[in-house]
């Protein structure tokens, strides 16, 4: 029989730490959630993780392409600050990162997967003791030997090179399979790869960290042959396209039949599938392995994705689907249970959230709010009435409310990112949509509304010279669209 004394001192034992595992997607749109709303869809597991925590459904990305998006994520910065705000760019490793966060406060951490940091991994970089990145999931990966045989017939996939082939081949308009079945699937070696870690590591003194990307959906959509024919091409509707929308659609795209528009919707919605699948295997793990109760797990993508929206299929732009992302939080015994919260939400809310909400420092640069008051059931002081986001590669800036969504270019830089149109310096060009009467961002009523594009264009340099580190420079006395043409170039060192 346990004494009384022993059952005491149990109790006033200090309590392990909390774990924390989080999981990134690679351009995984926020409305293609079965828990979104999304009746097409399957992804079983990311629904179920939604209905155990709390799903943000108006959260935005502060830059839609994966290096800025990722390092804004790991600073708490926007990605003028963070330094970062084209694809090949690496972060500094001085800068603060949410990793060296949880390493003052006495944490193991770790990262395996995609994470954009275009430089190779090293013990201690940015704050992580082991590292697992593309480039070392792909040469341990593409080195395993095909255990599980191929069935007959099954095409070969082409290799993946974008803007090189026509875009019906790069982006898998005949919904070819990768030639190897689920559980040898690159995203599946991830996943392993981090559950491998937390066996390895759940008995330690230390709690956990752990960072887990995929690389899915980003295309080609690789997904393994068991989910084939999960999706029927011919059941995809084709979005319109609307009355303004041809001189803005990449020259890349405009081919595109509407068969292969489909096909390639279904490859997508096939790939977010495959890692539902993925995201479930590390859910599981932590239930198996006892860790379930004391971890907690965010989900989020990156950016959104446009499938044909706009006549567009990437993301590269300030449209909805390219903006909103899934955000979804879990902490048992700690939030709330089956929560949506509808209040807008930005990437940089998240670092802001996590160390609040797992009681580390504070970064000592953070550009976002907490949202754990909406975690707890209570309300932030000041909820956002808008979003802030940025496509500098394009010289674009995006504000939005829920009344307006304003798109903002300088229409000055020839855009080298491969999604040119015709017209590829057309100047400044300034849009404004109704969201209410027009949610599809269809028609500029700029021309009808300029009280309303000039508060918009004063709100987004509201929030260029508070974070901007180039703010000192601006040039005196200004009109709104030359200081805003002055903040939208690309200043990575």
């Amino acid at each position: 029989m346990i004494s009384r004394r022993a059952l005491l001192a149990a109790a006033a034992a200090p309590k392990r730490k909390p774990n924390f595992v989080f999981i990134i997607a690679d351009d995984h749109a926020g409305y293609v959630l079965g828990a979104d709303g999304n009746r097409k869809v399957s992804t079983p597991n990311l629904d179920h993780f939604a209905s155990q925590g709390v799903r943000f459904a108006k959260h935005y990305c502060n830059q839609p392409v994966c290096t800025p998006s990722r390092q804004s994520l790991l600073t708490g910065q926007m990605p003028s600050a963070a330094g970062v705000t084209v694809l090949k760019t690496s972060l500094d490793p001085n800068k603060p990162t949410l990793p060296k966060q949880f390493k003052g406060a006495g944490y193991r951490t770790a990262v395996f997967g995609k994470m954009h940091l275009n430089r190779p991994s090293a013990p201690g970089l940015y704050g992580f003791d082991e590292m697992m990145t593309e480039q070392d999931i792909q040469k341990a990966w593409s080195g395993l030997s095909v255990r599980r045989d191929l069935p007959a017939g099954v095409p070969r996939k082409p290799r993946w090179q974008p803007f090189k082939d026509p875009a019906r081949v790069w982006l898998n308009a005949d919904k070819v399979p990768f030639p190897r079945y689920y559980e040898e699937m690159r995203g599946t070696f991830t996943a392993n790869r981090a559950i491998d870690w937390l066996k390895q590591h759940k008995d330690d003194a230390e709690p956990l960290a752990v960072w887990v990307s995929f690389p899915e959906p980003h295309s080609p959509y690789d997904f393994p042959i068991d989910l084939k024919d999960q999706y029927d091409p011919k059941t995809f509707d084709v979005p319109k396209v609307g009355p303004e929308d041809a001189g803005q659609i990449p020259m890349i795209f405009r081919d595109l039949s509407p068969a292969d528009k489909q096909g390639i919707a279904a490859s997508y919605y096939t790939a977010v599938s495959a890692l539902d699948r993925n995201v479930g295997d590390v859910l599981k793990a932590l239930d198996k392995l006892g860790l379930a109760e004391n971890t907690c797990v965010v989900y989020m993508a990156d950016h959104g994705y446009c499938l044909g929206q706009h006549g567009r299929f990437e993301k590269h732009c300030g449209y909805e689907p390219a903006l909103r992302v899934p955000l979804l939080v879990r902490y048992p015994g700690k939030i709330r249970k089956g929560s949506v919260i509808n209040d807008f939400t930005e990437h940089i809310d998240v670092p802001a959230t996590i160390t609040d909400l797992m009681g580390l420092d504070p970064l000592p640069v953070q550009h976002g709010q907490s949202l754990k008051p909406y975690l707890t059931g209570a309300k932030p002081s000041a909820p956002r009435k808008g979003i802030f986001s940025q496509y500098l590669e394009n010289e674009e800036v995006f504000a939005a409310d829920s009344n307006w969504k304003l798109i903002f270019g300088s229409g000055k830089r020839k855009r080298t990112d491969g999604y040119e149109t015709d017209n590829p310096t057309p100047g400044r060009t300034v849009k404004l949509f109704d969201k209410k009467a027009d949610p599809g961002e269809f028609t500029n009523v700029a021309a009808k509304y300029p009280e309303v594009v000039d508060s918009m264009q004063q709100s987004i340099l509201k929030r260029y010279r508070a974070t901007h580190p180039d703010a000192v420079k601006e040039p005196k006395n200004l009109p709104a669209p030359e200081a805003l043409e002055f903040y939208v170039v690309p200043r990575d060192a």
